[in-house]
């Protein structure tokens, strides 16, 4: 599981100026009104072979007229309950506040690593104005210009000290079919696993979000292992709204990259909702399979067309991913359970499924026999053969004249026809176009 790195600071610090360096790419809003950034971002980062994902912490709005404090307090325990190591971000040119005092505070007495970073230092040569920074009681404080890019690269040697070792076990998990259990806090993923395990292994509440850390959970049935991975919740004293529906996301990030299939839990008294599609979206991101598993299926009024109306409202909502697999459960009375694991040995077969090009092609001179390449301009693309290079997911490369020429639409007519003759569900694909002799791009 990758560290997550969070950055935690008052407004107009330069978070997110320093979370774009970092993330390599300019992800953040950056601009110069407090509190411009309303959503927490997350990216992939690396530094010196480290993989890592880094959090800006910048959206939390809080209700109260007392904006600042409570932004900070609220940031700074998000960061504590997230965060493998927080980036502690100050000003060097306003100079240490009560604000960064009372946010010292709380992090100092948690167990998580704190590095002071002390920004907007353009001038590297004279650090007096850092000095002052000593007085949080957090270690050495380390001199930054984000905007200039300066000292970033002493900062993040800092930080990559105290990621922990490289996990032994790998290997054994290697031979493991690897399930993330995912979503929206209180949506019954604990409940799931102590109904599979036959015990009360994971605390379950009705507080969202009891579970903090992910915890990974062997369960044999018949002669297969898996290791379901439940991911984290929030702790009741650090819930902020909405933002308890936003910090879902960030530990299912670590845990669907881990996986194979992503169990996607839906909460069928609440319905099917947007924070639902973003978690749902990071295993469709990163290419896993998908299994839609819609929990308390028990505390419905149903009748003969509940189960139809409510498949449709999730297809509507995760119209980006048809290929999931729906499950109607309960993890409180066992309802369908078993066929959960029927689905996730589907699903995870469909994940590393390899098809013979020659087999490929004949379903692709097909399909392009109903439905004729398209042209731009009198030319007309054309399409050599297709052939499978990879799995998990199933990745294909189609040779053409032209890849300007293969439009979206047409990959996506191609995908349905694959689909059509040789399954594919739960796993999404992915397509490679190439020119001849010319290097790849991703579709």
């Amino acid at each position: 599981m990758k560290p997550i790195v969070a950055v935690v600071g008052r407004p107009n610090v330069g978070k997110s100026t320093l979370f774009n360096k970092l993330a390599g790419k300019r992800v953040s809003i950056v601009k110069d009104t407090p509190g411009v950034t309303r959503d927490r971002i997350y990216a992939d980062a690396n530094w010196l072979n480290h993989d890592f994902l880094v959090v800006d912490t910048g959206g939390i709005e809080p209700e109260t007229d007392d904006v600042l404090l409570k932004h900070m307090r609220s940031q700074a325990q998000l960061a504590i309950d997230t965060a493998d190591v927080i980036i502690f971000v100050t000003d060097a040119k306003s100079g240490m506040t009560d604000a960064d005092s009372e946010v010292a505070n709380m992090l100092r007495k948690s167990h998580n690593p704190v590095i002071v970073a002390v920004n907007k230092l353009d001038n590297m040569i004279d650090l007096t104005p850092m000095y002052e920074f000593y007085n949080l009681g957090l270690g050495d404080p380390i001199p930054i210009s984000a905007e200039q890019s300066q000292g970033i690269g002493d900062l993040l040697d800092e930080v990559v000290k105290y990621f922990p070792q490289e996990e032994e076990n790998e290997q054994e998990e290697e031979d493991l079919l690897k399930v993330a259990v995912i979503g929206k806090p209180n949506a019954g993923k604990s409940s799931l696993i102590n109904r599979l395990l036959g015990e009360e292994r994971v605390i379950v509440s009705d507080i969202a979000g009891t579970t903090r850390d992910s915890i990974d959970t062997v369960v044999t049935r018949g002669e297969r292992k898996y290791l379901f991975i439940d991911t984290a919740g929030i702790r009741r004293h650090s819930r902020v709204n909405e933002d308890v529906e936003r910090y879902s996301v960030i530990r299912a990030v670590s845990s669907v990259e881990r996986c194979d299939v992503a169990v996607i839990m839906i909460d069928a008294t609440e319905g099917i909702t947007e924070q639902d599609a973003k978690v749902a979206g990071l295993a469709h991101d990163n290419g896993k399979g998908a299994i839609v598993a819609v929990n308390k299926w028990d505390a419905i009024e149903k009748d003969d067309k509940t189960i139809y109306r409510f498949g449709e409202k999730v297809d509507s909502v995760l119209s980006f991913m048809p290929y999931a697999q729906k499950v109607f459960i309960s993890a409180k009375t066992g309802q369908r359970v078993d066929k959960l694991f029927d689905l996730i040995d589907l699903v995870a077969e469909n994940q590393t499924k390899r098809v013979p090009t020659g087999v490929l092609n004949d379903v692709l001179y097909e399909a392009m026999a109903v439905a004729q390449p398209p042209s731009d301009k009198g030319r007309r693309l054309k399409i050599y053969y297709m052939t499978q290079i990879g799995v998990k997911p199933p990745t294909f490369v189609i040779f053409v004249n032209d890849k300007k020429l293969m439009h979206y639409s047409y990959t996506r007519y191609l995908e349905n026809r694959i689909r059509e003759n040789f399954g594919f569900a739960g796993t999404p694909v992915k397509f490679i176009i190439r020119e001849r002799g010319v290097l790849e791009e991703r579709f």
